[in-house]
């Protein structure tokens, strides 16, 4: 009776399990805040996003209410701004890994400052067709850009909440935007709107010059990429590009994500212009209902990014982005069946909540899972898909809103909505051993 090898097989267990580092602790809102380049950043963010919402609320005010645009024409302002960043955003990116982060983020602000400016002048639809698609063309290279800055300032264990701060900004803006709008475009005109935008570019360009940007690092396990000396330069940039999108196809879990939240975006697009049709002509209610049921969208984003944050931790990707899809089904329900003013300011909240449970943990899988030197080309590429599918929502709403209505056109979504989610728990969930460490 020998029992040697018990006791010889319970010190090399417990040696391995001593041998592992345990993963650090995450980083919470105030930590990543007192880091000095993403405080900055925070800044800028606040100033161009508060700006931002007050003039394209602004534009949408104007062409519901006093311009009495349709449902088609008023989502085909949305198209505009989105349809360059979707189809420029995969080979922007390709630029923004080559080029300097902070040149390329200030001359964009610089450049925005200005276009918006062109507002003051738009006096037909057409008008603000272009002027939106130009402001987008130039902020297709500065989105990418921020996420580029956002990695190289952030810890990967504090990507989750530095992402839920960016965030949070987008989302309190949305809440404060609309009413702000609503109340200026009521009492100084549209212009105001305009010109406070122009300005919060140039605030956001000044923060951002005085930030000390640290330079990309290769990722060590990234292999260099071979030399193409006698390719074009067409030729070049396509290689950068599909390094981007083979790195997004064969990353299993980041593709999960990526093609639920663009199956969330689309709804999305098909919900978000809308409801300022639905405002006038199914609760029969004012521009000023309008800015507030719109504000719900944003305070239930808040909520929900701030919530998510603390309580998420604890919670896969996965499930979140399942919970968020399943959310927006859930209000767009209330929105289909109860066409009331209380009932559109709960069904918005709802919404919002939802859409921040695919927005963090979209975002946060993205910038951990992508080496350095792609952060732009995946970025950008996955800015691409999500603008595409929110631009498709865009045509079928303003499509199927002349022929079957607003109400039943929020119907279809939810019924979308479930199929996606069954159709993603059987193709599109990567399995748990292909998930990368």
């Amino acid at each position: 009776m020998n029992p040697a090898p018990a006791p010889e097989e319970e010190p090399l267990i417990l040696d391995a399990a001593a041998s592992t580092p345990a993963p650090p602790e995450p980083l919470g809102m105030g930590e990543v805040l007192r880091i000095p380049l993403l405080r900055r950043l925070w800044y800028a963010q606040i100033v161009s996003v508060f700006g931002d919402f007050l003039a394209l609320f602004a534009v949408i005010g104007i062409l519901t209410f006093k311009l009495h645009a349709t449902a088609q024409q008023i989502t085909g302002v949305q198209i505009a701004y989105m349809l360059p960043i979707a189809g420029l955003g995969v080979m922007a990116g390709v630029f923004v890994d080559r080029w300097p982060v902070k040149t390329t983020m200030v001359s964009s602000d610089s450049i925005r400052a200005g276009l918006v400016l062109l507002l003051l002048f738009a006096t037909q639809i057409w008008h603000y067709y272009a002027i939106l698609a130009a402001i987008s063309i130039v902020s297709s290279f500065f989105n990418p850009a921020q996420g580029v800055a956002i990695r190289s300032a952030v810890p990967l264990h504090g990507l989750r909440s530095a992402n839920a701060l960016m965030t949070q900004v987008l989302f309190g803006m949305r809440i404060v935007g609309p009413a702000v709008a609503a109340l200026m475009v009521s009492t100084f005109g549209a212009n105001s709107c305009y010109l406070l935008d122009s300005v919060s570019f140039l605030g956001s360009a000044l923060l951002i010059i005085s930030i000390p940007f640290i330079k990309k690092a290769a990722s060590p396990k990234s292999p260099p990429k071979p030399a193409e000396p006698g390719g074009s330069a067409l030729g070049k940039i396509w290689l950068d590009m599909k390094q981007g999108i083979d790195f997004i196809i064969h990353h299993a879990a980041l593709l999960f994500v990526i093609l639920a939240m663009a199956a969330g975006m689309f709804v999305i697009g098909c919900f978000g212009p809308l409801i300022a049709v639905y405002v006038r002509d199914s609760l029969h209610a004012s521009n000023s209902v309008f800015g507030l049921a719109s504000a719900m969208i944003g305070l239930g984003m808040l909520i929900g990014i701030n919530g998510l944050n603390i309580l998420g931790k604890r919670l896969s990707n996965t499930l979140l982005v399942y919970s968020g899809l399943c959310g927006i089904a859930i209000g767009l329900i209330i929105l289909t069946l109860l066409p009331h003013v209380w009932s559109t300011m709960l069904g918005n909240l709802i919404v919002g909540f939802s859409v921040a449970a695919i927005i963090v943990p979209a975002q946060t899988l993205f910038q951990q899972a992508t080496p350095p030197e792609l952060i732009g080309r995946v970025g950008s590429t996955f800015m691409s898909i999500v603008f595409a599918a929110q631009i498709s929502g865009l045509v079928l709403s303003g499509i199927l809103t002349q022929h079957i209505g607003v109400r039943q056109v929020f119907a279809l979504c939810a019924v979308l909505l479930l199929i996606l989610m069954a159709a993603g728990k059987l193709w599109m969930e990567p399995k748990a051993e292909t998930a990368p460490a």
